[in-house]
């Protein structure tokens, strides 16, 4: 099965995931987000960094001391980003429950990505809820990626079944 990647049109106000660039774009974003987990608010912050990539939604990265105090916990394993580099894993804290490998960051980003040291991603599927200005966030299909889906932008997305080869 072959999921379709012909572009949605953009409705007003949207963003194409297929006009974000490949390799990706970082970008700030004033966006108000919060995050929860176990009914605790471990984020709400306005500033963040979004990283742009073709097909995929917008990864939201966070200054770590912007997370509640003890919520962000050395995790085991590590992955590697073609144009970021080797990242190291999290487990998110909060309301006594630990989101095992919920979050993710590099420490020592690849030429152009420099920016992102010291920020750190979420999985918004592993967490209660995740808003960016009010609006509840969508998680991006599969396991591996990390993309915050909001009425911002129009896929379709990478990251469901079909979808490998995009």
């Amino acid at each position: 099965m072959h999921a379709s990647k012909t572009p949605e049109v953009p409705l007003p106000g949207q963003e194409s995931v297929w006009d974000y660039p490949r390799p990706p774009r970082v970008e700030p974003s004033n966006e108000r987000v919060r995050i929860v987990l176990g009914g605790e608010l471990v984020l709400d912050t306005t500033d963040s960094l979004r990283v742009l990539e073709t097909s995929h939604p917008p990864v939201y990265y966070f200054r770590r001391q912007d997370f509640r105090p003890g919520s962000l916990i050395p995790a085991d394993g590590s992955s590697f980003c073609e144009f970021k580099g080797p990242a190291s894993y999290l487990t998110v804290v909060g309301g006594g429950i630990a989101a095992e490998r919920a979050a993710w960051f590099y420490p020592e980003p690849m030429a152009g990505y420099e920016e992102l040291a010291d920020r750190v991603a979420v999985y918004p599927g592993k967490m209660d809820d995740c808003e960016v200005d009010g609006e509840r966030v969508r998680p991006q299909a599969g396991g591996f990626y990390g993309g915050w889906i909001t009425h911002r932008v129009a896929g379709p997305f990478k990251g469901g079944p079909g979808t490998m080869g995009w």
